[in-house]
């Protein structure tokens, strides 16, 4: 890159970093009642307050708040909830969110592509570039609410009623899943189910949305054209972005079912080629579909900070770790070991910010991810792993302070805490090294080609890959661990597992939910948490070498099972079983304490703490 273009990429990752800080800023409205200066943004916030019917109190202004700022919707469904909304009501109001979500965030996309124009940053290539990406997500966008409507709240909850338990088998004995070019079922999905008199079938997006697509495949079109007369002499990636493009444009076009996963593995090809700075996410996470991981409508552009250095230590830990681990458990699996290796050798590791985001996005980013998801690709390709360590910490600098936090964790460890948030920001960055980074590396072991096919039997892989993904990010500090690391590292798997029970009711992030259950299982059993009334924590060290030997043992029993390729329920099944749609906890102690939290959650969970303070942090 020229000297240049990395002076204006600065810039520009300065400029995200600054709006992000501005939109958190809206949280003070809940704590300053008399301060003026947000005043536009609390008469938005209330007139959405209004429109939906919930009362105009503190708690749902939070809830208001989160989903447009921080982008969740479980805080106002908790709101919802409490006023006695009827689910049929809650969907209609989700939907109404998501519109008001979208509407402000195109607007302010507008807004920070207009200054990069007008200050004439990057190159005429890249403006025209994030333009393109602009004008994609708006058609994107559009088609969003059609794409839920039909597959999560129409067709997902029919298979549901006809099938229940049984659906998962329903799909695969009438093949209604979509498959690889040699016919092998896929783990995801870029089609959907049509139901009609006959029963069901399955059509490719492009068919079934034919109008919405159409918009998308245009915008890519224009785009191409206008790229092709530009050059791009600071990174020389103009024929690689154009050549992925094209095979976007072509995959989101394709209404032949066989041909859907050979298209979207060619879109993935195309994008491991890309490594400019600016990086434009496709469709690749199928959370929100349970039952045949329909691949949501993700897009945006990824901006890496100029000056990260990455995650070297991390990467080596997590090398380290497997080939020890490996040695003892996987002799026979080299076919693994050798995939897995090369894998991680190829990881392109990009730490920055999102800058522009739409679609599917609109309900949530993600703070890491690694991706692409095709094992075939990665086989050849390798892997790319995001982190948005800055926009992690300056939204938990931004949040108000809530009562639920102090009265299950107690004041001492939330000082600690928030000691290391605010003041510690280098402590922080290793401890979201070791954790989150540490995470998106976990994901990538002991996986084969067929391994998330064969292990999705009862359709719940992903219910166990997210411990599988944290513990190995834990197992690899624990065998060269930092010091100044470990007490927080402890403390983070304990907030993380207590605040995932939050996330009970939310059928999208259910693998996080029960990563958190598993986890719990853990600290309950090895005595770093106990509950009585009120929860106590012990962070000793002594605890601290308790957790660690369940990890291990655990962490190894999961690793067999991955390598076996067993069902992942066979695993699951020992943590937590599924009653009425959600899954509880096996564990006695655990499950009172769950309840208890998930009570008091929709209780206080919205409470803001009048006795602590954000401003004293700062």
């Amino acid at each position: 890159m020229s000297k240049n273009f990395t002076n204006e990429l600065k810039e520009v990752y300065t400029l995200v970093g600054n709006r992000q800080k501005e939109l958190g800023e809206y949280f003070k409205i809940l704590e300053e009642d008399d301060d003026d200066t947000f005043a536009d943004m609390n008469r938005y916030i209330d007139k959405f307050i209004q429109k939906i019917g919930l009362s105009l109190v503190k708690e749902n202004r939070l809830s208001v708040l989160s989903r447009l700022i921080s982008l969740r919707d479980e805080q106002l469904v908790q709101s919802l909830v409490k006023e006695n909304f009827s689910d049929e009501k809650i969907s209609e109001i989700k939907e109404l969110a998501y519109l008001w979500v979208k509407e402000f965030y195109i607007q302010r996309h507008e807004e920070f592509l207009q200054s990069i124009e007008e200050k004439e940053l990057l190159n005429e290539f890249y403006r025209r570039l994030l333009r393109g990406v602009h004008e994609v997500g708006i058609a994107m966008s559009e088609w969003q609410s059609l794409w839920t409507k039909h597959i999560i709240n129409t067709i997902n909850p029919e298979l549901q009623h006809e099938f229940g338990d049984e659906t998962v088998a329903f799909l695969e004995k009438q093949k209604l899943y979509d498959t690889d070019e040699n016919g092998n079922k896929a783990d995801r999905a870029y089609s959907v189910l049509k139901k009609d008199k006959s029963g069901y079938s399955v059509q490719a997006y492009a068919e079934f949305f034919e109008n919405e697509v159409n918009e998308v495949t245009k915008a890519y079109e224009t785009l191409i054209k206008d790229l092709e007369l530009l050059e791009d002499e600071d990174t020389n990636q103009k024929e690689v972005y154009i050549s992925y493009f094209k095979t976007l444009q072509n995959a989101f076009g394709e209404k032949e079912r066989k041909n859907l996963i050979q298209r979207w593995q060619d879109v993935d090809r195309a994008w491991m080629k890309v490594t400019s700075p600016l990086q434009v996410g496709h469709p690749l996470e199928y959370y929100e579909d349970h039952f045949r991981k329909a691949v949501a409508l993700e897009w945006d552009v990824r901006i890496s900070n100029p000056d990260n250095l990455g995650a070297d230590k991390t990467y080596k830990n997590i090398l380290y770790m497997y080939n020890t681990l490996f040695e003892k458990l996987g002799s026979q699996k080299k076919k693994v070991l050798e995939l897995t290796l090369a894998n991680l050798q190829r990881v392109g590791l990009y730490i920055g910010r999102p800058a522009l985001f739409y679609g599917a996005e609109f309900n949530g980013l993600f703070s890491a991810q690694v991706v692409p998801n095709d094992e075939q690709v990665s086989k050849e390709e390798g892997k790319k792993i995001f982190a948005f360590s800055d926009n992690i910490l300056d939204s938990l600098r931004a949040k108000p302070f809530l009562k639920i936090q102090n009265k299950i964790f107690g004041k001492e460890f939330m000082d600690v805490e928030r000691e290391l948030v605010f003041k510690k920001s280098e402590l922080w960055h290793k401890v979201y090294e070791v954790t989150t980074i540490g995470h998106e590396y976990g994901h990538i072991l002991w996986l084969d080609n067929d391994t998330e096919s064969r292990m999705n039997v009862s359709g719940v892989f992903k219910n166990i890959e997210e411990f599988k993904a944290t513990t190995g990010g834990l197992m690899a500090f624990f065998m060269n661990e930092d010091e100044s690391c470990k007490s927080y590292v402890l403390s983070d798997v304990i907030k993380r597992a207590v605040g995932l029970i939050g996330w009970m009711k939310t059928d999208e992030v259910q693998p996080y939910y029960c990563e958190g259950l598993i986890h719990l299982k853990g600290l309950f059993e090895t005595q770093v948490l106990s509950f009585d009334e009120s929860l106590s924590i012990d962070t000793s060290d002594d605890a601290y070498e308790r957790l660690k030997k369940w990890y291990q043992t655990t962490y190894e029993d999961l690793a067999s099972h991955y390598l076996a390729k067993k069902d992942a329920n066979e695993f699951l099944s020992k943590y937590a079983v599924k009653i009425n749609h959600s899954y509880m906890p096996l564990d006695k102690k655990v499950k009172s304490f769950v309840d208890y939290y998930w009570s008091l959650h929709q209780d206080i969970g919205r409470d803001i703490d009048e006795d602590e303070h954000r401003e004293d942090w700062i």
